[in-house]
């Protein structure tokens, strides 16, 4: 009786043990607890796993769970034919969209495309990419195209972050949706496609999740923080400040001013927006400038610019120069609507569009296949990264201008745009940032910066 006591403690130590607080969503024999939204591609359970299947002339289809979940951790496994596009849906959303219900938010891409996206996070029928992996690009390598794989979403308050196969992808910081459906993408397709599958198994997850139930944080990928005008605590433990504080002047001046513009600029709603007036440089209010010099840093920002606008972010500014008319001279940024503005067809080869080092490098994705996109009357994120000699700029998640500020391409560049008789242009060792007064109305937030 005594041995049997003793066995019974540790059986239940033992199952306690393994209790690590998961629970299946899917019980491996039928689609209960499912429910299909979009289009109608088929899904059905098949030998322990959850199988959807390509179906031509039909929108993308959802498989999504029957009731919404809030702070979680989820685990599965997937295995995706090799030219279908696929994806997780979570803290998904969905509205009534003519004769279908349109599944919206956060998906967690499954891409087997050479640009390899499998773990970057995607704004379904929103903003479209949020985090795409140029921001870690180890992760870009940890994808499977032969067998199964391993993924992991932890979305715990604004932190949401995913691995695949153990290597950490997306670290995103946003609070559009803070509860919603998990759901499983089969991808619209063409005739090429129709038949092909992707296949779910082992899906579980673990409700009311907090931060102590999250993977160690080491070799986490950038930061990328939607909240508007917020540092988060990694942010913070990676020396980022913020420029503006979101209601102040704190920290700023008129370019050629001793204050803040008294008039030209306004905040509001957690914006700061040079205000239309005639479309010259520095007509109204004038460029702002930050009090703080700048040299090897790192500096984000968002920006709203309104239909046909033109404005800049210029960097390594000299304040001094330039004491008439038009804007102060530095390295910028430029802020353009594209198929509006006619700047966008004047310089050379695009090299005043938006994203571009103005009048000098046209700005075009590096390392992958598509245009430099900017959204008209809505947000954009801007980057700009220098470490000495070596300036990047980003633009909605993908980098568009690599150059270095002081090589002989660089020189004989300035040599034949606008800033040939500024001596030393763009090679000046600090400077002020500035947001430039174009004349449009462009609105700007989550200004921040971290010094290297």
């Amino acid at each position: 009786m005594r041995n049997t006591f003793w066995l019974l403690l540790f059986l239940s130590a033992t199952l306690f043990a393994q209790d690590d607080g998961f629970k299946p969503l899917f019980n491996g024999k039928n689609l209960n607890g499912w429910e299909q939204y979009g289009g109608k591609a088929t899904y059905a359970a098949v030998n322990e796993e959850l199988v959807g299947t390509a179906v031509i002339k039909t929108p993308n289809s959802f498989l999504c769970t029957d009731r919404p979940y809030g702070d979680f951790i989820l685990e599965f496994e997937f295995h995706d034919d090799p030219t279908l596009n696929s994806g997780v849906m979570f803290r998904a959303q969905w509205r009534q969209q003519d004769d279908i219900r349109r599944v919206f938010g956060y998906q967690m891409e499954i891409d087997p495309a050479p640009r390899a996206y499998t773990g970057g996070i995607y704004d379904e029928a929103r903003r479209g990419w949020i985090y795409p992996l140029h921001y870690n690009l180890p992760a870009r390598s940890a994808y499977q195209h032969i067998g199964w794989n391993k993924a992991r979403i932890e979305a715990i308050g604004t932190e949401m972050r995913t691995y695949i196969n153990g290597v950490p992808a997306a670290n995103l910081i946003d609070d559009f949706d803070a509860s919603g459906m998990i759901c499983l993408q089969v991808h619209s397709v063409n005739n090429a496609l129709e038949g092909k599958q992707v296949k779910w198994r082992n899906i579980r997850i673990k409700e009311n999740a907090t931060k102590a139930d999250r993977l160690p944080a080491a070799n986490l990928g950038m930061p990328v923080n939607l909240v508007p005008n917020t540092i988060s605590e990694q942010e913070k433990r990676l020396g980022w400040r913020l420029l503006w504080d979101g209601k102040t002047t704190a920290g700023w001046r008129g370019a050629k001013l001793d204050g803040f513009p008294e008039k030209g600029w306004t905040m509001s709603n957690g914006e700061l927006t040079v205000e239309k007036s005639d479309g010259g440089e520095s007509t109204n209010g004038g460029d702002i400038i930050t009090i703080d010099h700048f040299s090897d840093f790192e500096l984000s920002f968002e920006f709203k610019p309104t239909t046909g606008a033109n404005s800049g972010v210029k960097y390594f500014v000299d304040p001094t120069l330039n004491k008439g008319t038009g804007s102060a001279i530095g390295l910028e940024f430029q802020i353009l609507d594209n198929k509006v503005h006619p700047d966008a067809k004047m310089g050379v080869a695009g090299n005043r569009t938006a994203g571009s080092l103005y009048d000098l490098i046209t700005a075009k994705p590096i390392d992958v296949s598509r245009n430099a996109e900017t959204n008209i009357n809505d947000w954009n994120r801007g980057r700009i990264v220098v470490k000495g000699g070596h300036v990047e700029h980003w633009l909605n998640g993908y980098k568009v201008i690599e150059y270095d500020r002081f090589s002989q391409m660089f020189r004989a560049l300035v040599a034949y745009s606008k800033y040939k008789d500024w001596e030393n242009f763009g090679q000046w060792p600090a400077g002020p940032i500035l947001l430039q007064d174009h004349g449009d109305k462009v609105s700007f937030r989550s200004v921040k910066v971290r010094e290297f």
